[in-house]
């Protein structure tokens, strides 16, 4: 038997309505009518049904108490666990502070309720595609992506380029003056005397081996060959870090892109692997989407994907390339990820938006303005019409967002009449703050 309890409510209007006295035989103020109890539906506490509000099932899955064959808590399972009558083993709190479903907001007349500037519009019947929603973030591709670094210690002598430069593997982006580069040069060019005249001497005592002993041209092709093997590391060492100049090294760009970042100016001073530059190619971009553990078990690699960024009004299209086998203890998702093509460089690195996996399986949904939706205490509501001068609160399931429609899975059909402007109104008559909290009449 459902219980109902009645409390006087309280009209708040727009500026230049006056305060009247609660007990004034003329006040129009509104009653409410709460409701509260099991979810007549699924057979278990409203507050903590899951069907209702999946968004409680990561909760509960971690914590170890969830039946996934039948979509409740497990604790309190109504197929499993028929004795707990669909309630927790611990009494919950009478409520989440939010408004019930099913409150009614009642004026007293009729023509309060008309001058409370209420304005409608129907809830109406669309087919959804059954698609996923999860947060996206926009990153470079790391295959065309590049941080540039010092290859030894130095200062920044010269900038050859700035920020939005477009670069070719091998153009030129800043000068370092090195030291230590320029004593490896110094050292190359002496090994490289020191090889000249060892083979230069190896050669003279080939050419007199008749004459003296073997020993002295077994020494003379050792220190040839040692004379070689030093010229070749300091090659190497030099090799490196762009071939180096009398004074330092030159730094160039290994991959073709934008210099979208540059971290020094000349005359800062770096070590070995210091970055200096970032570089990255922004035809194709990476989109990094966080799966709600609750929906992982319906998305796979290879499902359609359409992306909207905020402050664009264009979607994109991709596939799903990845999906992480491991879940973020602390946001309770699953990293997913899609390459979009990108070749007018309309999107842009770092920018989030919303990913819409396509999973398949229609369902019939129901579209209300978005004016109509309201949020109490982190609960979606909608608040329908049922008389000139009686609203009903609605909870509301809400799958997505798209421009000025909002699409719902639950708590609103086809057909009826919900509030949009002045919704908010309503929405503060049915917390309990405000209710008991006086009333407002016209003057």
């Amino acid at each position: 038997m459902r219980r109902i309890t009645r409390v006087a409510g309280a009209v708040t209007l727009f500026a230049g309505f006056a305060c009247a006295s609660p007990e004034a035989p003329d006040v129009a103020a509104p009653s409410v009518e709460a409701e509260a109890g099991l979810c007549v539906e699924h057979g278990v506490m409203e507050a903590v049904c899951t069907k209702c509000n999946p968004s409680l099932i990561p909760v509960f899955q971690a914590k170890g108490d969830f039946c996934p064959e039948h979509g409740f808590p497990m604790s309190f399972c109504p197929v499993h666990h028929p004795e707990m009558g669909g309630r927790p083993a611990t009494e919950l709190s009478k409520d989440d502070g939010a408004p019930a479903h099913g409150t009614k907001i009642r004026f007293k007349t009729r023509d309060t309720a008309e001058a409370a500037g209420l304005k409608f519009a129907p809830a109406a019947l669309a087919v959804d595609d059954g698609g996923i929603e999860a947060v996206a973030k926009l990153t470079w591709d790391a295959k065309k992506q590049a941080i540039v670094g010092a290859r030894a210690a130095g200062h920044i002598q010269t900038l050859h380029v700035e920020v939005g430069t477009l670069v070719r593997p091998g153009d030129s982006l800043a000068t370092v003056h090195s030291a230590e580069i320029a004593g490896d040069r110094s050292a190359l060019e002496a090994a490289r005397t020191r090889k000249g005249v060892a083979e230069r001497s190896l050669e003279r005592k080939r050419s007199i081996a008749h004459v003296i002993a073997k020993a002295e041209i077994d020494a003379a092709e050792q220190e040839a060959a040692l004379a070689s093997a030093e010229v070749s590391a300091l090659e190497s060492e030099l090799q490196a870090v762009g071939g180096g100049t009398a004074k330092g090294y030159t730094v160039t760009a290994p991959i073709a892109g934008i210099l979208v970042e540059r971290q020094v100016s000349v005359g800062s001073s770096v070590e070995a692997g210091t970055p200096l530059f970032e570089i990255a190619d922004p035809s194709t971009l990476r989109a990094e989407i966080d799966v709600p553990e609750a929906e992982i078990g319906q998305v796979a690699v290879g499902q359609s994907i359409r992306f909207t960024f905020d402050g664009s009004a264009q979607s994109y299209a991709g596939t799903l390339e990845y999906l992480a086998p491991v879940i973020d203890p602390e946001t309770r998702t699953a990293r997913a990820t899609a390459t979009l093509a990108n070749p007018n460089g309309e999107l842009r690195a770092n920018a989030y938006g919303t990913a819409r996996i396509a999973v398949g399986g229609e369902r019939e949904v129901v579209i209300v303005p978005q004016q109509a939706l309201q949020s109490a205490k982190g609960v979606d509501l909608v608040f329908v019409q049922l008389a000139v001068d009686e609203f009903e609160t609605r909870r509301v399931q809400v799958i997505r967002r798209q421009g000025a429609q909002v699409y719902l899975s639950k708590g609103v059909e086809s057909g009826e009449i919900v509030v949009t402007e002045g919704s908010f109104l309503l929405k503060t008559e049915t917390l309990k703050d405000s209710i008991g909290a006086g009333c407002c009449d016209v003057e």
